[in-house]
């Protein structure tokens, strides 16, 4: 049925346990899996006059970190998956929006299912916070499943 999995990962405590409910499916399955990581875009916020100060030493500390955070969120999952002998990679990129980023990835590595996380948030918490789960969902051709910790 599924092949090739995005699961995608941002470090939080229901994306690791996204991660690790990810790696059983994908076992029993026998499913491959890819852990995407959507990187923050960067955007400059001390403008002073015309002149930005020091723009490029900023730029580029501001994506050594956000790589090194994506490498270490995505080292871990990576980790997961191996501990119970399931194929994986890894794949992270700088995108504007999270849920733009999860769906050019699932187009990009031919995945056939999207394995994500959900806080399950209702009401006015959810409109206010938006929904990454949801954006993907409205926006995406391929299937998704969602994953709500119990409890």
């Amino acid at each position: 049925m599924f092949k090739h999995i995005l699961v995608p990962v941002d470090g939080g405590e229901l994306s690791n346990s996204a991660v690790t409910r990810a790696c059983s499916f994908a076992k029993e399955i026998g499913a491959r899996l890819t852990f995407y990581h959507a990187k923050s875009a960067y955007f400059p916020t001390a403008i002073a006059g015309e002149a930005l100060f020091d723009e490029m030493a900023a730029y580029d500390a501001f994506r050594a970190t956000m790589n090194q955070r994506a490498n270490m969120i995505l080292s871990g999952a990576s980790q997961a998956a191996a501990a119970v002998g399931v194929a994986a990679a890894t794949l992270s990129s700088e995108c504007d929006s999270p849920h733009e980023g999860i769906i050019a990835a699932a187009a990009s590595e031919a995945c056939d299912l999207i394995f994500m996380a959900s806080h399950g948030r209702r009401g006015a918490s959810a409109l206010l916070l938006g929904s990454e789960t949801q954006k993907v969902l409205t926006h995406c051709k391929t299937p998704v499943l969602v994953y709500r910790q119990p409890g």
